[in-house]
């Protein structure tokens, strides 16, 4: 039987293993997700220096998606209490982020979404009840670019997307970080967070358009979000 061997490597290792220790039958295996490996940190607001959201030049509001960039669709998934799933990713344990994946020819961004949130959560339970009326965008870093040309093999300047809000009707058991089964995982921990929280633990270059994404979804969250100052 091949062998997982445990890595921490998410900004809550310490407290995890702090709060675990004393209970040796509890492990999480970020490279080998179990079916639900729910997550909760106790702080999340840490912030990361030079991000500003003074300037949205990355969205765009038009019909279709700007030449050059990737059709995506993001997944904002919402539980009762008005908190949002979100997970750290395997290849980045540092960065936490929403449930996205591409648009597949000739299919429609909702069907889009609603097939990712299965493959890479394993939800079902759960309908779509706002969306972002225009298509947000963010450009790849350089390095990010050159790595995906060779994944992918074609050069996208960045990703287009179209966002989604979905009210999860389920229960947390049935969140599966294997997915569906169809795709390679693509998750590791994962935990319900604001969206101050989220927006904090996402990488630099897709800050924008998160905060974008819970601006238009605040009316449906409940409260106002406030542009955060890094």
């Amino acid at each position: 039987m091949a062998r997982c061997f445990i890595q921490f490597h998410s900004p809550f290792s310490r407290s995890l293993l702090r709060r675990t220790s004393a209970n040796t039958n509890i492990l999480f295996f970020p490279y080998c997700p179990p079916k639900a490996h729910k997550f909760t940190p106790s702080l999340l607001h840490h912030k990361i220096p030079g991000v500003a959201f003074s300037s949205l030049s990355s969205l765009s509001s038009m019909e279709n998606p700007p030449q050059g960039y990737r059709k995506n669709v993001g997944i904002c998934l919402m539980n009762p209490s008005k908190k949002i799933f979100a997970a750290s990713r395997l290849d980045i344990p540092d960065s936490w982020q929403m449930p996205q994946g591409g648009i597949d020819e000739n299919e429609d961004p909702r069907s889009a979404a609603i097939r990712e949130l299965r493959e890479e959560t394993g939800v079902s339970s759960a309908y779509i009840i706002a969306e972002v009326p225009h298509w947000l965008t963010y450009d790849f870093p350089p390095d990010v670019r050159e790595k995906l040309r060779h994944q992918w093999g074609s050069d996208w300047k960045g990703q287009a997307q179209k966002w989604f809000l979905f009210k999860f009707t389920g229960n947390d058991e049935e969140i599966n970080l294997l997915g569906d089964g169809t795709e390679k995982p693509e998750f590791g921990e994962w935990s319900w967070l604001s969206p101050e929280e989220i927006i904090n633990l996402v990488v630099d270059f897709k800050k924008p358009v998160y905060q974008e994404v819970m601006t238009v979804f605040s009316p449906h969250l409940e409260q106002n979000i406030e542009k955060v100052d890094f």
